[in-house]
């Protein structure tokens, strides 16, 4: 099991729709930059530097999968909680639960607001210059997430 990062995010006026609810696709937008900041916060250093390094540009998206079980609003403050579920050669699965502070409530208390499962590789460009591949998961990537 990796490690398990927390992402804080507060719901804007304009995250919302006009009923109040949150847009879906900022959900998602969400989540990538809890999908960065996992790596941030686990040591690893910014794309622009691993690309010199280890040629890794990134983790590209590749599937994605979620439920939405409440919605969220104007002033919420979301927790969005990311680790990797499970490495594989040249893919990783990262799960992500988006809770709500429930202000209302005493101690810790959060509403379930969405979860999601992502597949993600960490790319390289590729050396004709014609899109980017695949790379293995770096070891000491794998290492300082773990």
């Amino acid at each position: 099991m990796s490690k398990t990062i927390t992402y804080l995010q507060r719901v804007e006026f304009g995250d919302c729709d006009p009923a109040g609810i949150v847009w879906f696709p900022n959900f998602f937008r969400w989540i990538d930059a809890a999908s960065r900041h996992f790596f941030i916060e686990c040591g690893v250093p910014p794309w622009h530097e691993t690309e010199k390094t280890t040629g890794v540009i990134g983790t590209p998206l590749v599937d994605t999968h979620a439920r939405f079980v409440k919605t969220a609003s104007y002033g919420d403050v979301l927790h969005v909680r990311v680790h990797v579920a499970e490495w594989r050669d040249k893919s990783f699965v990262q799960r992500y639960r988006i809770e709500r502070v429930n202000p209302d409530k005493t101690g810790d208390e959060m509403t379930l607001i969405m979860e999601c499962e992502e597949v993600r590789i960490f790319a390289a460009r590729r050396e004709d210059g014609a899109g980017i591949r695949a790379l293995p998961i770096p070891a000491e990537i794998r290492a300082l997430c773990s």
